[in-house]
C-alpha cells in the first residue's frame, strides 16, 4: 500500500481532477458550491480507502483534464477512454457506459445517425471531448466544428449561434436541452458508447494497479450504483473488466 499511496497521492492528499463539462459525473451544489455527483463520490471513496485527505480540482472541459497531465497537476482522473489519451493516461476499465448523440434542428433532413456523415454537414463538438476525438478518427464527409471551450454548454452555444447542422455530445445533456428548446430534436441511437474510467499519469504503475481493482469492486458492490441514484442520473455501470 506504501508505493500505492506515494504514486497516488505523491503530495500527501489526494488530488483528483473533476470534469464539470459533463453533468451525468458532476456538478456544482448550488448551496456549498463544491463538486457533487458520481465522480466526487468516487474519489471521496478512493481517499477513504487510501487513508488520505481528497483535494478535488475542477475543470470545464475533458479536453482541459487531459492538458493538464501534462503539467502534474492531478494525481487521478475521470475521463472517456481513447487511445490520444492512453498516450499519457494509465486507464481503469470503465466505471460507467453513457452513449455519444447527435441533436439537430426539429426540421433537419437529417433523421438517423448514418445520416450524419455526409458532406455540406458540419457537427459541433467540444473540443478534445471523447466524441470529437471518436468522430476526428471515424468522419469521412462531414466537417466536424470544435467549440474551444471545450465544455458541452459552449457547444451546444455553437451550434445554435453558428446555425450548424449538428450538435454532437453526450445524451443526457442534449435531451435536457431539448426538452426546454422545441425547435431541436435528439436522435435515437448513438454514434459511440463513451466509456467512462478513471486514471492516473502514465508511469505510475502500482497507482494504476490499485485504480483497476478499485473500479472492478465499486462496481461489484453497487457503489456506483447508488452514486448513479444519488446523483438522480440515468448511465450504466460499465460490465466487470474481461
Amino acid at each position: 500500500m506504501e508505493a500505492v499511496i506515494k504514486e497516488l497521492a505523491p503530495t500527501g492528499k489526494l488530488r483528483a481532477a473533476i470534469n464539470l463539462g459533463n453533468s451525468v459525473l458532476a456538478q456544482t451544489d448550488p448551496v456549498t458550491s463544491e463538486p457533487k455527483g458520481i465522480t466526487p463520490d468516487l474519489a471521496r471513496e478512493l481517499g477513504r480507502r487510501l487513508g488520505v485527505p481528497v483535494e478535488l480540482l475542477t475543470y470545464t472541459a475533458a479536453g482541459k483534464v487531459f492538458d493538464a497531465v501534462r503539467t502534474g497537476e492531478w494525481d487521478i482522473a475521470f475521463v472517456a477512454i481513447e487511445p490520444v489519451r492512453a498516450a499519457e493516461i494509465e486507464f481503469s476499465a470503465p466505471y460507467v457506459i453513457i452513449e455519444g448523440t447527435y441533436m439537430v434542428p426539429k426540421d433537419s433532413p437529417l433523421k438517423v445517425v448514418e445520416d450524419v456523415d455526409r458532406p455540406g454537414v458540419r457537427i459541433a463538438v467540444g473540443l478534445k471531448s471523447a466524441y470529437d476525438l471518436f468522430l476526428t478518427r471515424t468522419i469521412k464527409n462531414a466537417t466536424v466544428v470544435r467549440a474551444p471551450a471545450g465544455g458541452g454548454r459552449a457547444m451546444i452555444d455553437m451550434f445554435i449561434n453558428d446555425k450548424l447542422e449538428v450538435a454532437a455530445g453526450v445524451r443526457q445533456p442534449l435531451v435536457a436541452y431539448a426538452m426546454d428548446h422545441p425547435e431541436v430534436r435528439v436522435m435515437d441511437g448513438h454514434f459511440m458508447e463513451i466509456q467512462q474510467a478513471m486514471g492516473t499519469p502514465k508511469g505510475r504503475v502500482a497507482g494504476a494497479e490499485y485504480l483497476r481493482a478499485f473500479v472492478e469492486d465499486v462496481k461489484a458492490s453497487g457503489f456506483v450504483a447508488e452514486a448513479i441514484k444519488r446523483a438522480n442520473q440515468s448511465a450504466t455501470v460499465a460490465p466487470p473488466a474481461k
